[in-house]
């Protein structure tokens, strides 16, 4: 077979083997006029000689090049005499790159894409093939090995993925650059030449002019094939974690159907006990799928962020911590709880379990709030009475002498052993449970456990709308209060919040 034949050969397997593409599919094209992307509109035609399919071509002009007009013009004329769909795309990506702040090679992207998704969508819903091939690959390996990376990075350019613009394929990614040359020059096909490549400006340039060249001439020949077949292997385990890591997932997060979840943030919850019997590598890989979905488009999440809630995990105590772009991670007993939302905002949601309030003079400032299911909120603020203490009256605002309270605080549903303290009728203090409390009081059972509790291990301080306690309230020498005043829904559950004896 002569170089065209087998060219086509490899490419049309490599297709099917990847399942790219079926009969009557419609494909948009990325075609920049240069070897790589001619090559693949040819491949692509011969290919619906026996397949049918619909092409268009898409033509982005980056007005950075002078001569990127001579570029979309050869590539409109090549369309014209294959009878194509043509589409042109002008952009200013210096300019754009500059307003947003990013790299011209980050912005060209994004517009090519862009370009990509608008045809996709006005074709009906078209497929978007592009021109990488196994150097890029080689190139997209090593680039982000230098930069450190995990092993989906390592893995290169994927064949086919689903994106933004819809599903992309990749048909010349099997073939090196030198094939892609070897093919054009094989069928006579002319091509236009960007002098931007055989400079070094850009990181992924002077990998392909300098470190590719002396692998495949110093270290072994044949490197970028070698690099091709590793990556396959590569995509390949990447799959298999993935796949376990959702199972793992599935087994270590317990559902949330908090309000605020219900309201649009999100929060994720991680039973410690579960989560540690699974190997740290997919330890590792839950936690930054987590911190991923909480995340900007899923970007910039780094290993140090990991490792941060991997320590909540793996010690012990109650503790938490702010990651970027407002993502909160907490240790809460036998949970890590990560969310989003801003450090300054500190809303909590009560789940009938137990919540820590952060502690801290901070409180002065910005109130802690915790929002109780089916009742309200309720908010803990720090506060300095002027001219003495002057005890609100309000039922559901209570004072406490910020200064007597020496352990955590928690709210939390009643537990066995929690206590509460009241006057013993001769000037001191007496214990009395909160069971017989309740009891005392004639709490129906059926709404005993549903009572928000405020307590420092099982001292109570308030049974919400309730009874506070005697020990903490706040004297004539009373230096620094914490204020909590419970906020009630217009619709409380019924019985929750009926009655206050402190």
């Amino acid at each position: 077979m002569n170089v065209r034949e087998i060219t086509e050969k490899k490419v049309f397997h490599y297709m099917e083997e990847h399942n790219m593409l079926a009969a009557h599919d419609k494909i948009v094209v990325g075609v920049s006029g240069g070897a790589d992307s001619v090559c693949l509109l040819y491949l692509l035609l011969e290919y619906a000689r026996k397949t049918p399919l619909s092409l268009a071509v898409v033509h982005v002009n980056h007005g950075i090049r002078a001569q990127a007009g001579e570029d979309a013009a050869y590539v409109e004329a090549l369309c014209a005499q294959e009878g194509l769909p043509f589409f042109l795309t002008n952009a200013d990506v210096h300019g754009m790159a500059m307003e947003k702040k990013c790299s011209e090679e980050d912005m060209g992207r994004r517009v090519r894409y862009e370009a990509f998704r608008r045809a996709a969508d006005q074709l009906g819903g078209a497929l978007t093939a592009v021109a990488h091939n196994s150097n890029d690959n080689a190139e997209t390996m090593l680039f982000h090995l230098f930069r450190g990376s995990g092993l989906k990075g390592l893995s290169g350019i994927t064949p086919v993925r689903e994106g933004e613009s819809g599903k992309i394929i990749r048909p010349i990614l099997c073939l090196e650059r030198a094939e892609v040359e070897a093919y054009l020059a094989a069928r006579q096909i002319s091509w236009c030449r960007d002098d931007t490549n055989n400079q070094d400006g850009y990181c992924r340039n002077r990998i392909r002019h300098h470190i590719l060249p002396y692998a495949e001439q110093e270290v072994v020949q044949g490197a970028v094939g070698c690099m091709s077949r590793t990556a396959e292997m590569l995509r390949e385990a990447e799959a298999y974690l993935e796949q376990q890591t959702q199972q793992a997932l599935a087994q270590c997060m317990k559902e949330d159907m908090s309000l605020e979840k219900q309201a649009g943030s999100k929060r994720y919850i991680i039973v410690i006990d579960k989560f540690l019997q699974y190997h740290i590598a997919l330890q590792r890989r839950m936690l930054f799928y987590l911190l991923k979905q909480l995340s900007p488009k899923g970007k910039d999440i780094a290993l140090v962020n990991v490792r941060d809630v991997l320590f909540l995990a793996q010690r012990e105590g109650n503790r938490s911590i702010s990651l970027p772009f407002g993502i909160l991670a907490r240790r809460q007993y036998g949970w890590v709880v990560i969310e989003n939302g801003e450090p300054n905002n500190r809303i909590r949601l009560w789940m009938e379990e137990t919540v820590e309030i952060p502690w801290g003079e901070d409180m002065g400032l910005f109130p802690y709030v915790c929002c109780l299911s089916g009742i309200g909120k309720m908010e803990f603020s720090i506060i300095f009475p002027e001219n003495g203490p002057n005890v609100p009256k309000n039922l559901y605002t209570k004072w406490f002498d910020y200064d007597k309270i020496e352990e955590p605080l928690v709210i939390r549903p009643r537990r066995r052993g929690d206590f509460l303290t009241i006057s013993d009728g001769k000037g001191g203090m007496a214990h009395k449970s909160l069971k017989d409390y309740m009891i005392t009081e004639k709490i129906p059972k059926q709404i005993r456990d549903k009572i928000p509790v405020i307590a420092a291990q099982s001292h109570v301080l308030w049974l919400a709308g309730w009874r506070i306690s005697e020990y903490f309230k706040v004297q004539e020498n009373t230096k620094r209060v914490l204020q909590v005043k419970l906020i009630q829904d217009k619709q409380p559950m019924d019985g929750v919040v009926t009655k206050d004896g402190g």
